[in-house]
């Protein structure tokens, strides 16, 4: 059996920590996880592709996972490598499978039918979706926060942002955060870096965010910053204290968090 012609096979997508969250925040980690389930096969990538950020968001599900407790939020993680679906991606776009990301071509997904990247969809981005709709439902939730991490160095060029804050038309919560910035980092923190709307990395934000009309940002946090145990956690803190004093003046009812 070829892979991806199990077309019944399961495929973890969405991973939920505290599920019942009692802040009334829900976390989302789309680029969480490298793991490859062995239907898709690899994709033809070598270990150094899959482990590269390419393939995931390094040091960041370590940080939603810290900010998921210290802020009582519900965490919801993907569960398999951007490169098969990334989840940020509705699945009309190109770059919801990629057939090159980054300075790697991707062989598992040149040349695919429509039927075949359907499946996919199928498999991992509607659960995923799914999942997060459930539990901003579940959890009456009143804001979301998406956590992703980025490469100080990107096809050769220097990155000096440190912290990303991200919105589209929505800016409450980033309008909140960034006011208040100095107070809490002294990291180099800017609005829409370094990424922004004309990237098209902002599908979770509009589908859930400003679908719901509920304040929500997309945070990025460059992934030097967060390579140990020590420094997500130091960052997480840093991220969790600003977001509680941002939150006060945006959504007032989670503060308790």
């Amino acid at each position: 059996m070829t892979p991806e012609n199990q077309i019944n096979a399961v495929v973890e997508s969405a991973i939920v920590t505290r599920p019942a969250g009692a802040s009334g925040i829900v976390l989302v980690c789309e680029h969480a996880s490298n793991h490859f389930p062995e239907t898709f096969g690899g994709l033809g990538l070598d270990e150094t592709v899959r482990g590269s950020h390419a393939a995931w968001d390094p040091g960041a599900l370590a940080v939603a996972e810290y900010l998921s407790e210290m802020l009582e939020a519900t965490l919801v993680a993907g569960g398999v490598s951007r490169l098969i679906y990334d989840c940020n991606r509705p699945p009309e776009a190109a770059s919801a499978i990629p057939e090159r990301s980054e300075a790697f071509d991707i062989p598992g997904n040149i040349g695919l039918s429509a039927e075949r990247k359907q499946r996919r969809a199928r498999q991992i981005y509607d659960p995923f979706h799914a999942t997060v709709s459930e539990l901003l439902d579940e959890t009456h939730a009143q804001v979301m926060i998406t956590v992703h991490s980025f490469t100080r160095v990107y096809l050769g060029k220097a990155r000096d942002v440190e912290v990303g804050v991200l919105h589209d038309a929505d800016s409450r919560l980033a309008d909140a955060m960034l006011e208040i910035a100095g107070d809490h980092t002294s990291l180099l923190v800017a609005r829409n870096q370094p990424y922004g709307p004309g990237d098209g990395v902002m599908h979770t934000l509009k589908r859930h965010g400003i679908g719901r009309g509920i304040p929500h940002v997309m945070l990025e946090v460059r992934n030097d910053l967060i390579a140990t145990p020590k420094d997500q956690q130091t960052i997480a803190a840093m991220l969790a204290g600003w977001l509680k004093q941002a939150l006060a003046s945006v959504a007032p009812d989670t503060s308790r968090a």
